[in-house]
């Protein structure tokens, strides 16, 4: 039997032994495979309350993050949870839910500011800041009666190796020797180790997609401007975005919906209205595979044996769901150039938008990239109060402040005329081949050894095509694929025209229910008596 063959095999027993969503009358999940909708049913059935989805999570982090293999994915809980859920169940007996997301708890990376929590971005630099109020997508998910749980560990200002000043490295829940990816790995681990239903990370050159493919869960990079970026610690505006995190699809749609909408404070969202939807789980499709025409980015194929089985394996699911699969090539010249042009933005920003954010905190804290520079060289060992010297970031902070300003010519030529390139290249790359979304291994190669960090501008034998999202601006939707023979998690990007998230959803949605490969992690087994029932 041909490598083929055994795929095909592979797919057909998959549809035979895994029950589609919704079939059968199972009347109970695990507390990892229930989603949104599963908990809601719970909710309404009178088996499940707030607080009790509370105490599971709380009890699954006092297991597993500080205790057992220490996966030091949080920083902070939030005091508060368990009575915000009773002040949630009353409401809902009350009055009835507020959305989808009411009484359900959701996890924030560090650097989502919270104005009743501190917000440090990983940073001992930042250590104990409360902001001045709510990110603007917070005050949207309290509105719609979402539990903020816990602020989740991160790489340190959301760049470099993965650990922060603050607490140290977080550690994948699959294999605690490899790397779990950030900048948002404290979300990618909380997530997988079901600390909480939901999560947020960030994403400036794949700061989301990263940690959702180490981790094996679900994550969307949205279109530049689909969601504000106000109240998060910035590293450049030009990129930046927020992105949920979930371990199912549903979970990530339904997320969606109650955090977009046009911010007055951000200038960006002003491009989502009337292009944002109010129901993105209303896309959510099993059969959405069927008569769809993907793409195949083959450059991102060929560094990984078992990482390009798993992807074929996939790609081979989608064929039998109906889909047209094409190979298509990114251009040479895009390749090779797209990580000068992602650090000629990049570099540039963070010195004036930092010392922006850092203008509203309490006194005491640093107001200046230079001041965070001197302070920095005094932490020359972990202090008594806790926390580590991290000098992989704090160099960073030498080529961020000395590499040249937003007011330069290089920066100029690169905002003005380099990034519409990129973007007009992609867009006319879906539109030249008819395409619903193009598909790539969100990482070329299966998570490496943990503490291990090359550098951005460093040689690196597998490219990733995530920074490519960020550069044009476009949306990027990762999905669980499979395994490798070592237990290591493999996502798929869907990638996609701006403002189409609806479409990847149906289709990332389409082909999660179609293979149902997430698994639990190793080392964050299930705890007695999280059974859900419905």
């Amino acid at each position: 039997m041909n490598r083929f063959s055994i795929r095909r095999a592979l797919v057909v027993w998959l549809a035979a032994v895994v029950l589609p969503a919704g079939a059968g009358a199972q009347s109970s999940l695990s507390l990892s495979e229930a989603t949104i909708a599963d908990i809601n049913a719970a909710f309404d059935a009178g088996s499940l309350t707030a607080e009790r989805l509370v105490e599971l999570y709380l009890a699954r982090i006092e297991a597993y993050d500080d205790q057992g293999p220490e996966l030091n994915a949080v920083l902070t809980l939030n005091p508060q949870a368990l009575e915000r859920a009773r002040a949630l169940d009353e409401e809902r007996r009350a009055q009835g839910p507020r959305s989808l997301l009411h009484g359900i708890p959701v996890l924030l990376k560090d650097n989502v500011d919270t104005g009743d929590m501190p917000t440090t971005a990983g940073s001992l630099l930042l250590k104990g800041s409360v902001p001045p109020d709510d990110a603007f997508i917070v005050r949207k998910l309290r509105e719609a009666g979402a539990i903020i749980l816990a602020k989740l560990n991160m790489s340190e200002f959301a760049s470099g190796v993965q650990l922060s000043s603050i607490d140290g490295p977080m550690r994948n829940p699959h294999d605690l020797t490899r790397n779990p990816s950030g900048s948002s790995g404290g979300t990618g681990v909380a997530i997988a180790a079901s600390y909480g239903q939901l999560g947020i990370g960030t994403d400036t050159g794949g700061s989301v997609r990263g940690p959702s493919t180490a981790n094996g869960i679900a994550g969307l990079k949205p279109t530049h401007g689909l969601l504000s970026r106000d109240g998060i610690v910035p590293l450049a505006l030009s990129f930046d975005t927020a992105g949920p995190m979930a371990r199912h699809v549903y979970d990530v749609a339904a997320m969606m919906n109650v955090m977009v909408g046009v911010d007055p404070a951000d200038e960006a969202t002003l491009a989502s209205e009337g292009r944002y939807e109010t129901d993105y789980t209303a896309f959510l499709d099993a059969d959405a595979l069927d008569g769809a025409r993907i793409g195949v980015a083959r450059d991102f194929l060929g560094y990984d044996d078992e990482v390009d089985w798993i992807i074929e394996a996939g790609l081979d699911a989608m064929r039998a769901a109906g889909a047209t699969v094409v190979d298509v090539r990114y251009p040479p010249w895009l390749l090779e150039a797209k990580a000068q042009y992602y650090q000629t933005i990049r570099w540039r920003e963070f010195k004036p938008q930092i010392e922006a954010y850092l203008a509203d905190l309490a006194p005491g804290y640093p107001r200046t990239l230079e001041e965070m520079i001197e302070r920095a060289t005094k932490i020359l060992a972990a202090p008594p109060e806790g926390g580590v010297p991290n000098p992989t970031r704090w160099t960073l902070f030498e080529q961020e402040l000395n590499t040249g300003t937003p007011d330069d010519y290089l920066y100029r030529a690169m905002s003005d005329h380099g990034l519409p390139l990129v973007r007009a290249n992609l867009e006319g790359l879906l539109d030249a081949n008819d395409l619903d979304a193009i598909v790539y291994p969100t990482s070329p190669t299966r998570p490496g050894q943990a503490g291990v960090y090359r550098g951005s501008s460093s040689p690196n034998p597998a490219p990733s095509a995530t920074n490519l999202a960020n550069l044009s601006g476009l949306p990027d939707l990762i999905v669980p694929a499979g395994y490798t023979s070592n237990r290591l998690p493999v996502g798929i990007s869907f990638f996609g025209r701006p403002f189409s998230e609806g479409r990847l959803f149906a289709l990332g949605y389409a082909f999660e229910q179609a293979t149902r490969v997430r698994r639990d992690p190793v080392h964050a087994p299930p705890l007695p008596g999280e059974t859900i029932r419905r």
